[in-house]
Parts: structure tokens; C-alpha cells; sequence
């Protein structure tokens, strides 16, 4: 007989069809809460559905996904219809899911999500609606149960930061049947009340269940159309419920809310004495600049003085008339050397103009002696003249002439 060997394939599509066939495992129905839920890009839903004991890998695929309205989330109880099969490649047993459905707290999730969803529609949880606190409120009204520890925390904190902020309590049955309602009556009651201008509700931690009250649309709406600011401080930091949304401001604790509405009144006072001083400061230095100003615009003012004026101008003038006259001096006494040195060039230039004069005199003079008569006649030379016309050659002679010596004339005639 020869060996039977399977290959791995073989044995896993073996147990995929024994899976199949078997009438029990379709069309199943599991109960389990969801954990490490996975929404893949391709539109799949991976998930496990564990029990106390148990867990078990699950998958839908994106066909299925596509019809639910129910939105997964870790934590949810849900009831699954499938099948279980093998998935062949990877040898791993799990359940397909064809549908998905709340189960017990699950539905108190998916209540809460579509109100949440319903209200952020209608714009109740938009910021611009949230209203600021007072400063300091003149009263206080506390909406939570009359019995419990938020009532003493808030007491406490409010009497520790200001103990002169008085507490109205309006008490209400925070938890079970008739819980919203009552709720709901004493926010609108406290924003009627006289002098208060705050209110804070709240409970203490708890399941879901428990905070249920905080998640209706009743009070939700009564938060939201207060006529004055409302702190909504349910269970612990981690819990979020739909009171939380609508309020304008959300505390972790009761404490914290107390914290919030209530401002330590040292703080208070140390601010005060702080912006005393700021202003003072402010103060001064305002009427410093105005007294700065007020000089100026005096001084401004002043100035525009018309006798102040006329006397400025009279000084200016003045002063004018002393730098002309120190700049006349100044070029006056200037003007003595310049003319001693002009006299001396004019001297030194009229004694040369004289020399070149007496020079060119001398030659003249020596010229005109050179060319003179008489000094031609002292050499024994004699003019001839006919009266005062003097006859330079014997063509010109006449009959009767004078003969002019160095120291004489002589009448002579002319014969042949």
C-alpha cells in the first residue's frame, strides 16, 4: 500500500470544504464585543469578536460593509450573522460576517452617535454659540444630586478660591427613569433664578448606563437655550457625553467646574493690585506727556507772540547789523595794506613810465639836436633864405637872399 502524503494546500482546502459543507456553521449567529477594528483601504472590515473566554478573527467584506449604518468601534457588543470558513492561503479558521447589529451597550452607542450627529446638524455644539464666564459671578447654581461627593467638591473649591460667591443647589435625580427630565427642569429653572449667572451640572463617575441622563436630547437642549452660561462637569476627565457638547464650557471634574466658574479671589486681588499699578503708571505717564505737550504748545504759543515777534526780528536785525558792520571793518581793514602795497606798485610803476619817458625824451631830444640848424650853422655852415623860406639848391635862388650865420645874418644879391 502506498503512502498517502498531503501537500498543505491539499489540507487546507480539505478542512475549507469540510467547514463548508457542515450545516451548523452557516448562517450563524455570534455575540462578542468588537476589538482591534480595522477598516482597510480596500473597504473590508477586520475585526476579533471576543467573549470572556474566546475570540475568534473575523471579516467583512466591503459588499456587506457598504449596508451597514452601524459604525464599529472598539468596545461595541454586537451580534454577528455568517459563516465560519478557513482561509485557505494563510491556514486561518475565522467567521465571515454578512450583517451586524447593537447588542446592549452597543445600542446606547449608537443612540448617542446619532443623536450627537443629529444635534451637530442642527448647529447646538457650533463654537460661536458657547458663551464666555463672568469674571466673577454673583451667584452660582449647582443642578447634580443632593446626596454624593460633587456637591461637597464643589463646595469645597468655590469656598477655598472665594468663599463670598453664594451656591444655590437645585437638587435632581441624576440617574434612572425621570433623571433627564428632571435635569432638564432645573437648568431652565436656575436661568431664571435672580442674581445667578452661572450653573453647573453634573454627576459623579459611572458606566455609560449610569451617565445616560447627560446623553438625552432634552437636557441637551435645555443647556443649550440657558439664558446664561452652563459648565457641564459629568463623571471623570475620560467620560464624554452630549451635555458635554452643549454646554458652552466642559470640565473634567465637578472641581475643575468649580475651579472654572468660581476665580480664586488672592488671584483676584494681586490682578487688581497689579492693573492698580499698571494704571498709575499709565497715569503718570499720561500726564507727563500732557504736561510735555502743554510746555511745548506754551512755548509754541509764546513764540507766536507778535510783540515777541517784533523783538525777535529787532534783535535779529540787530545781530544782522553787527555782523555787517564787523564784515565792513574787517574788509576795511584790509583795504590800508592792499592800498600801501598798490601805492607802492603805482610809485614803482609811475617811476619807470618817468624814466622811459625822460628816457625817450633825452633821445628825442639828442635826435632833435642832431637834426637842429643851428647846430649845423655852429659847425660854420649858413642857411640861405628867401624871407623865411629856405632855398636848398642854386636852381632855386633868387635875386635877393639872406644868409643866416651861427651868430647873425647877412643880406646878399645875386650877380652872375
Amino acid at each position: 500500500m502506498s503512502e498517502w502524503i498531503l501537500a498543505v494546500s491539499d489540507l487546507n482546502e480539505y478542512v475549507r470544504r469540510t467547514l463548508a459543507a457542515d450545516p451548523m456553521l452557516r448562517s450563524l449567529r455570534l455575540r462578542g464585543e468588537i476589538s482591534n477594528f480595522k477598516r482597510h483601504t480596500s473597504g473590508h472590515w477586520y475585526f476579533t469578536l471576543k467573549d470572556e473566554h474566546s475570540r475568534i478573527n473575523c471579516v467583512m467584506f466591503r459588499q456587506n460593509a457598504m449596508r451597514m449604518s452601524l459604525r464599529p468601534m472598539d468596545g461595541m457588543q454586537v451580534i454577528l450573522s455568517g459563516s465560519v470558513s478557513l482561509y485557505a492561503e494563510g491556514g486561518q479558521y475565522q467567521f465571515y460576517a454578512e450583517n451586524m447589529r447593537p447588542d446592549g451597550l452597543g445600542t446606547l452607542y449608537q443612540q448617542f452617535e446619532a443623536l450627537k450627529a443629529k444635534l451637530a446638524a442642527e448647529g447646538l455644539f457650533d463654537a460661536g454659540r458657547k458663551r464666555p464666564l463672568p469674571l466673577r459671578p454673583r451667584k452660582i447654581a449647582v443642578v447634580t444630586s443632593r446626596t454624593g461627593a460633587v456637591l461637597q467638591d464643589i463646595r469645597n473649591v468655590s469656598a477655598r478660591r472665594d468663599a463670598g460667591v453664594p451656591l444655590v443647589l437645585l437638587p435632581v435625580q441624576v440617574q434612572g427613569e425621570g433623571a433627564a427630565e428632571s435635569i432638564a427642569a432645573a437648568i431652565r429653572k436656575a436661568g431664571g433664578l435672580s442674581g445667578v449667572d452661572v450653573i453647573i451640572t453634573g454627576r459623579g463617575g459611572g458606566s455609560m448606563e449610569d451617565l445616560w441622563a447627560f446623553n438625552e436630547e432634552i437636557v441637551a437642549r435645555a443647556i443649550a437655550e440657558s439664558p446664561i452660561p452652563v459648565i457641564s462637569a459629568v463623571g471623570h476627565e475620560t467620560d464624554v457625553t452630549i451635555a458635554d457638547f452643549a454646554a458652552d464650557v466642559r470640565a473634567s471634574t465637578p472641581s475643575h467646574a468649580a475651579e472654572l466658574a468660581v476665580p480664586d479671589k488672592a488671584e483676584l486681588i494681586d490682578g487688581l493690585r497689579m492693573m492698580r499699578g499698571h494704571l498709575t503708571q499709565a497715569a503718570m505717564a499720561q500726564v507727563h506727556r500732557a504736561r510735555t505737550r502743554l510746555a511745548l504748545c506754551q512755548r509754541h504759543m509764546e513764540a507766536l507772540r507778535p510783540d515777541r515777534q517784533l523783538m525777535e526780528l529787532r534783535s535779529r536785525v540787530q545781530q544782522l547789523q553787527t555782523r555787517l558792520d564787523r564784515c565792513v571793518d574787517d574788509r576795511l581793514a584790509l583795504y590800508p595794506p592792499r592800498l600801501a602795497l598798490m601805492q607802492m606798485k603805482l610809485d614803482h610803476l609811475m617811476d619807470a613810465k618817468l624814466r622811459q619817458q625822460q628816457e625817450k625824451i633825452a633821445s628825442s631830444r639828442a635826435k632833435l639836436d642832431a637834426l637842429n640848424p643851428a647846430r649845423v650853422l655852429e659847425r660854420g655852415y649858413a642857411l640861405v633864405l628867401d624871407g623865411d623860406r629856405v632855398i636848398p639848391d642854386a636852381a632855386s635862388a633868387v635875386p635877393q637872399m639872406t644868409l643866416r650865420f651861427r651868430d647873425g645874418t647877412v643880406a646878399v644879391r645875386m650877380e652872375e
